[in-house]
């Protein structure tokens, strides 16, 4: 396979998986990234030729950085990095959320997209190009949501962190944009609620929710085709939305049934 090197990290499993695989039906070359050996192996394993994978934790420079060397030396450079690793916390007050829980939470969504925006930036200006996307979620535009506003506040911080890059790096060779998947039934979707919570979320999920199958194959052909420095590739948009609930009536939807 010769075609462009994208690197995924938490590329092992929901999103991330989804889109390497989409990558490799294109004729992409993939590298991920899990936080442990049997995340990767597993992963690997499903994904076959034209990918290869490290153990990363994404919020340690030094992994990151052999990260991107693996994915170089395998593939020659890289052309897309996508910061896609994240985690979430239990659906909680901020005052009542573990300390861990809220140092984990920073240091994959928030620090791990600074070491991999500085590692990838860093690699394609000496190649001579590339594009780093960083994944944008709940939060990001500002729209706050009780319980879930340590988890938006790290994706708030991400997509300043993304515009303020695009600027550091105007009339350069690199560019920096949004990746914006929407709502996708994943666990990162779903954790933190009780039974209760999870039916009255439901019914909304059903409305403005997809697949990780129905959406990463559009995400990866925009990728592939690029986008301008400081760009958003949005899936789940304002016109997009207002249609959902439109026909919400007659579009009966369960994502959580049989696929």
């Amino acid at each position: 396979m010769t075609g462009p090197a994208v690197v995924v990290t938490g590329g092992t499993r929901g999103i991330g998986l989804g889109l390497a695989r989409e990558f490799l039906a294109r004729g992409a070359r993939v590298a991920v990234c899990g936080r442990s050996r049997e995340s990767v192996d597993k992963a690997l394993a499903g994904l076959g030729d034209g990918a290869v994978g490290a153990v990363c934790d994404v919020a340690d420079r030094d992994q990151v950085q052999s990260l991107w060397d693996a994915a170089a030396g395998a593939f020659g450079r890289v052309d897309h990095w996508i910061n896609n690793a994240g985690v979430s916390t239990t659906r909680r007050p901020l005052a009542d959320l573990p300390p861990a829980q809220l140092e984990t939470l920073v240091a994959a969504n928030l620090l791990g997209v600074m070491h991999g925006s500085a590692v990838a930036v860093r690699g394609m200006t000496a190649q001579g190009g590339g594009t780093v996307w960083n994944m944008a979620g709940l939060g990001s535009d500002g729209r706050t949501v009780p319980g879930l506003i340590a988890y938006g506040s790290t994706k708030r911080g991400t997509d300043y962190l993304t515009a303020g890059l695009a600027k550091e790096l105007k009339g350069g060779p690199v560019k920096v944009a949004h990746l914006s998947p929407g709502m996708v039934v994943t666990d990162l979707l779903t954790v933190g609620y009780s039974p209760e919570e999870m039916e009255k979320a439901k019914k909304v999920f059903n409305v403005l929710a997809d697949r990780v199958e129905t959406v990463t194959p559009w995400l990866a052909d925009r990728v592939l085709a690029g986008t301008k420095n400081g760009g958003t590739v949005a899936w789940l948009t304002t016109p997009k939305i207002m249609g959902r609930f439109l026909l919400a009536p007659v579009r009966r939807r369960d994502l959580f049934g049989a696929s």
